[in-house]
């Protein structure tokens, strides 16, 4: 939470500089709590393991937040029951006349496609038009992130010779960033795709900022102030065993898969490995809901209504 202090405190300017959270009075005169209205669209096969590892960092801020969750309309999910889906589930269709104020797209098993081929491509490129008008801030991950920036921006998506599959050492490249508050300036995080985005195909321009990236496995993180949106090409939500999960389901499967690197100590696969990310992931989904909290409208009616007459001038 930000602190709140004179605007002509010397120490003002400091802490703006190095990033910390500081409230004007403006910004502290139209403080309330009301809940804030998160959105999960659960892309990945395993839906209920996706929602446990989501609602666990975002439920973990000392703000009120209502997580809803979300599905593709037009596909037919083979890992989680229809019961369990019609239960907690409402479909992009069902709630596209809400606002929210932050709303997450996860990663999916399709990144091998080309986009278009995706079976739910025009309801993604509905749903992320959509999210500039409805909602405040985006949290695109893995290949939902991919898919974002393609979509906004072109970046393209080039497949790998191997896939990237272990935890990487990454690097902090704006400690003063909102989102990386806390973040050491070398920390770990899981990685696991065929894919990956350049730093090369980023248009200057554009007002993507890389923030983290890694000398193994490149980019890993972008900022958009445009649309609030922030695009995380890796798996810091995942838990301690997901990467073993994948790697002994390939095996059991005869799907040839590397160990992951830098993950089973003494690369031992018998071993149970060690969660080298979980403090980093939650800074960083603290950081994100709190930003959303700092910025988003008083009245969630007015999310997207600055966006929405810019497009209709």
């Amino acid at each position: 939470m930000p602190i709140k202090i004179p605007d002509q405190l010397p120490a003002f300017q400091t802490l703006v500089q190095e990033g910390v959270p500081v409230m004007t009075d403006s910004v502290a005169i139209r403080q309330d709590i009301r809940p804030l209205q998160i959105g999960l669209l659960n892309l990945m096969p395993n839906k209920i393991k996706t929602e446990i590892q989501i609602a666990r960092l975002v439920g973990a801020s000392p703000l009120q937040v209502e997580l809803s969750l979300v599905r593709i309309g037009g596909h037919k999910s083979k890992n989680t029951s229809e019961d369990h889906l019609l239960s907690f589930y409402k479909t992009w269709d069902e709630v596209k006349d809400r606002k929210f104020d932050g709303f997450i797209i996860t990663g999916a098993p399709v990144e091998l496609l080309d986009y278009e081929d995706v079976t739910y491509w025009d309801e993604m490129k509905a749903i992320f038009d959509w999210t500039e008008t409805n909602v405040h801030s985006t949290l695109n991950i893995c290949w939902g992130a991919m898919a974002a920036i393609y979509h906004f921006h072109k970046v393209p998506k080039y497949t790998l010779t191997e896939k990237a599959f272990g935890v990487y050492r990454h690097r902090n490249l704006n400690p003063a960033s909102p989102y990386l508050l806390g973040f050491s300036d070398d920390f770990a995080v899981p990685v696991s795709r065929w894919t990956e985005v350049l730093r090369k195909d980023m248009d200057p321009k554009s007002g993507l900022e890389v923030l983290m990236t890694s000398h193994e496995t490149g980019v890993c993180m972008v900022a958009e102030k445009r649309g609030n949106r922030l695009y995380m090409f890796n798996h810091v939500e995942y838990d301690s065993t997901s990467l073993a999960d994948e790697y002994f389901r390939d095996q059991a499967a005869g799907v040839p898969i590397k160990l992951p690197e830098n993950y089973f100590p003494d690369n031992d696969p018998s071993k149970q490995p060690l969660n080298r990310w979980r403090s980093h992931a939650h800074l960083l989904f603290g950081n994100w809901i709190n930003q959303v909290y700092q910025t988003t409208e008083y009245d969630l009616n007015n999310v997207g209504i600055a966006a929405k007459l810019k497009e209709e001038a």
